[in-house]
């Protein structure tokens, strides 16, 4: 199977199942296309009427060079993974290598478009103690098996509502991850109205990663992001994130938003981030009731198409005149990539990472937390809702009708089990406008890694 487009100026080829991807000519692109399902001697015929200029020898070695990556697997290549795809989740089946730790179910914010509830989960306000943070982290190395790497994301709510606990409970991990040879990497995730100095030095010594929620455009930001009283935190946190952020050096962080169908022309709020100094950004399309006013619509789709098509040329222009900066969606290496447990497999929700309530109860993940049906178990019961985790263990990309000839299939690998069910009820349903929005993005993001790649070949050329 093979997926065509044209971008910016490139012809761009991708085989889906080998994930080798071929920028040509036109004649070439025209040729592939017809490859399949025509004669040699038609393709050639075809050519020479559309092309004047092209000899029959040219179309013959066109047709020779597709041969010849045919043979070596790289254009129309068959589909060898779906025999794999249950074997290869029930080889990772109990061992578990992520936690997100609700170490608040509190918010000093107000968003309308929180997915948690205003960070309540549907529930009441609480807090995470210390003895059920330590006993998660327990749980966590008690089943991560020969993993090493341990990921804990500090999560709310607002974390920093409970940074006495998170501090704790990083000095506790770090006590003891030696004597079980771990090795634990935090993030944080936080809405900034709580960071001091002491967030900002604990976070830039402790933490791998901080993921900062910032909107864009102070109009756009304070529409959503509001305290109890209505007021926005725009002017209140952007500030403190500009001093954390310069204080951070070479360690991670993602300044991460939300757009709606108030904003989808959401790189007017890039380029905001751009000038305040950020330029590890995250942009995400609002999950929302249908009946939401703040859902995006179908006739906010082309526009954000076309977002996406000027965030990968601004993307292109930054990084020619020496400014690069990262977009979380169009992070794409053409040369490796992620292996194909995880092309196949996805985030691993409900297997491999699991979420924890303030009270110790266990779940998928964050986004199903306060679905009682999607209840676990406990920190210290282990997983007894063994039939609801079974059912993510048997969620694959080949487990989606929708999803086995879809182009994109190996690169978002079924896509997200909450956006799947909340939106058709079942964790092996398809978010349909989720699909169409990752498709685009990941047309971007490819073209955008193709002239990458070309003008490094330039400059070694040079």
């Amino acid at each position: 199977m093979i997926h065509q487009y044209k971008q910016n100026g490139y012809n761009i080829v991708l085989d889906v199942c080998s994930g080798a991807v071929h920028a040509v000519d036109d004649a070439a692109y025209d040729a592939i296309a017809m490859f399949e399902d025509h004669s040699r001697e038609q393709v050639v015929s075809a050519l020479l009427e559309k092309y004047p200029g092209l000899s029959e020898g040219d179309a013959e070695s066109i047709l020779d060079q597709i041969e010849e990556l045919k043979a070596e697997g790289q254009l129309f290549s068959p589909d060898t993974f779906a025999p794999m795809a249950p074997e290869l989740k029930r080889r990772t089946s109990g061992v578990i290598k992520a936690l997100c730790l609700h170490i608040s179910h509190a918010c000093n914010l107000t968003c309308s478009y929180c997915f948690a509830g205003q960070g309540r989960y549907h529930g009441k306000s609480a807090l995470m103690s210390f003895e059920v943070g330590k006993r998660a982290l327990d749980f966590l190395i008690e089943n991560s098996g020969s993993r090493r790497n341990l990921e804990v994301d500090f999560f709310g709510g607002e974390p920093l509502l409970n940074f006495d606990v998170v501090k704790k409970l990083v000095e506790y991990a770090r006590s003891v991850e030696g004597k079980y040879n771990k090795n634990f990497r935090f993030t944080l995730t936080t809405n900034g109205v709580d960071i001091d100095d002491d967030v900002i030095e604990f976070a830039n010594r402790e933490m791998s990663n901080v993921v900062l929620s910032l909107d864009g455009r102070r109009k756009v930001h304070d529409r959503f992001r509001v305290d109890a009283a209505g007021r926005g935190s725009y002017d209140v946190i952007v500030p403190k994130f500009q001093k954390l952020v310069a204080s951070r050096g070479d360690k991670s962080y993602y300044m991460r938003g939300t757009f709606t169908h108030y904003n989808p022309d959401f790189l007017e709020d890039i380029k905001v981030m751009l000038d305040l100094g950020f330029n590890e950004l995250s942009m995400e399309p609002v999950v929302a009731s249908p009946d939401s006013p703040s859902a995006l619509t179908e006739e906010d789709k082309p526009v954000v198409y076309e977002q996406y098509e000027k965030l990968a040329e601004l993307m292109i222009k930054r990084r020619r005149e020496g400014r690069p900066f990262t977009f979380y969606h169009y992070m794409i290496d053409l040369q490796g990539g992620p292996c194909i447990y995880k092309r196949i497999s996805g985030c691993g929700s409900g297997t491999e990472y699991l979420a924890v309530t303030p009270q110790g109860d266990l779940y998928p993940c964050h986004q199903f937390v306060g679905e009682e049906k999607f209840r676990l178990g406990d920190i210290w019961h282990g997983v007894t809702n063994t039939e609801r985790r079974d059912e993510f263990a048997a969620c694959n990309v080949y487990a989606r009708e929708e999803c086995r000839n879809c182009w994109a299939r190996l690169y978002c690998a079924g896509g997200c089990a909450a956006n799947a069910y909340h939106s058709t009820g079942s964790v092996t349903g398809v978010y349909s406008y989720g699909c169409d929005l990752f498709k685009k993005r990941l047309e971007c993001a490819i073209m955008a890694e193709v002239d990458r790649l070309y003008e490094e070949d330039e400059d070694s050329d040079n």
